[in-house]
């Protein structure tokens, strides 16, 4: 089916991360470049139009049941007055939002970034004897409803194949950086570069933070090497108990830096850490930092899950450890470090591997084909 001209949808999410509306972007740029007439609704400080994409701001809120009650209604009042053909919503809260407009007669599409269920697992601020009630009650109430949408978006393949058997318009699409979001490979000579690794994003106790730094403390004494970390605390109180960590003298703090900081960060060092411990929601993962690190042309170091495992051994471009273990880690970094010909290679086959298989392209065609497939069918 041809787009017809000006053809409208809703792009719904109610995040406030940046790196998140990245993600929303990217398919509201793909539907705007093949002649959909895109508007995203999320927080946001203004109303602006950026590559083709109308973005509707609804005010931001403070804390989670803000965002789960007052920013859901002002979504769900704006995606009303837009009045599109279709609508394409992410994160569950706003589910309530996706079934309000299925009522309209509207068409919808649920993606789903996240095992949502087993995300609650981890969730450190609910009381531990209520998280698997929650867990419960999360995976009975995404079964009711994922039949109800007009069709399903999975970024994993565990997602998938969860939701095949629910809703048989179920597309796996996952999330690889875009050709004009690629981190350019750096051309500074690797013995130029600092002997350091990185990690950029949400700095957390799921993510490996305390194993990074304890590894840190455990890498030989002669090896003049730091680990930079570009992101956030949180809670904001982990960083004080993390400082008293061995290790932590070998620790640089950026704070949130720009996406060309990022850049530069990753030209300057020479591995990437992706250390997320073995939460249930993590081992079925595929974060996208991964393929950041992979396009910057730097090795990767990452957590030995089943998924995570066949990427990198498949494109060559790291090594995997225990994420439990910091003495693995701290290997691996020594490694890296001190076989500097293997480590280059290993960086360039990961560039490779992302310009030929690991990047948007064909994701794309498969998005672009199910929003032609939803509107096509009554």
């Amino acid at each position: 089916m041809a787009v017809e001209s000006g053809e409208k949808v809703g792009v719904l999410t109610s995040v406030h991360s940046p790196f998140d509306v990245r993600i929303f972007h990217k398919q509201c740029k793909s539907l705007a470049r093949a002649g959909y007439e895109v508007t995203l609704i999320v927080p946001h400080g203004r109303d602006e139009v950026v590559h083709g994409v109308q973005i509707k701001a609804v005010p931001k809120t403070g804390g989670r049941i803000s965002r789960m009650t007052k920013t859901v209604w002002q979504v769900y009042r704006e995606a009303a007055r837009l009045n599109a053909r279709l609508y394409h919503f992410h994160d569950p809260e706003l589910i309530p939002v996706g079934l309000l407009l299925r009522a309209r007669r509207k068409k919808v599409i649920y993606d789903i970034h996240e095992d949502y269920p087993e995300v609650i697992l981890s969730k450190y601020y609910l009381r531990q004897w209520v998280r698997r009630p929650l867990r419960w009650l999360m995976r009975r109430f995404e079964d009711f409803v994922a039949h109800r949408f007009s069709a399903l978006v999975a970024a994993t393949p565990a997602i998938a194949d969860r939701f095949w058997k629910l809703n048989a318009r179920t597309t796996f699409i996952q999330n690889f950086p875009l050709e004009e979001e690629m981190i350019e490979s750096c051309d500074k000579r690797w013995h130029d570069r600092t002997a350091s690794v990185a990690y950029a994003g949400g700095i957390t106790a799921i993510r490996g933070i305390r194993e990074m730094v304890k590894a840190m403390g455990l890498v030989r004494g002669d090896l003049a090497t730091k680990l930079i970390l570009a992101g956030e605390f949180s809670p904001p109180n982990l960083r004080e108990e993390v400082a008293c960590l061995p290790g932590w003298s070998r620790v640089e703090m950026l704070g949130l830096i720009s996406r060309r900081a990022v850049a530069q960060l990753f030209g300057n060092v020479r591995a990437g850490l992706v250390l997320f411990l073995p939460e249930p929601n993590h081992v079925r993962s595929q974060p996208n930092k991964l393929f950041e690190y992979m396009s910057a042309g730097i090795p990767v170091i990452v957590s030995d899950f089943p998924l995570w495992r066949e990427i990198v051994d498949e494109a060559g471009c790291g090594l995997v450890v225990n994420p439990l273990d910091p003495q693995a880690i701290a290997g691996a970094i020594e490694y890296l470090l001190t076989h500097t010909e293997e480590a280059e290679a290993m960086g360039r086959r990961g560039r490779e591997a992302v310009e030929k298989k690991y990047n948007w392209g064909t994701e794309e065609k498969k998005l672009l084909a199910l929003y032609e497939e939803v509107l096509a069918n009554a």
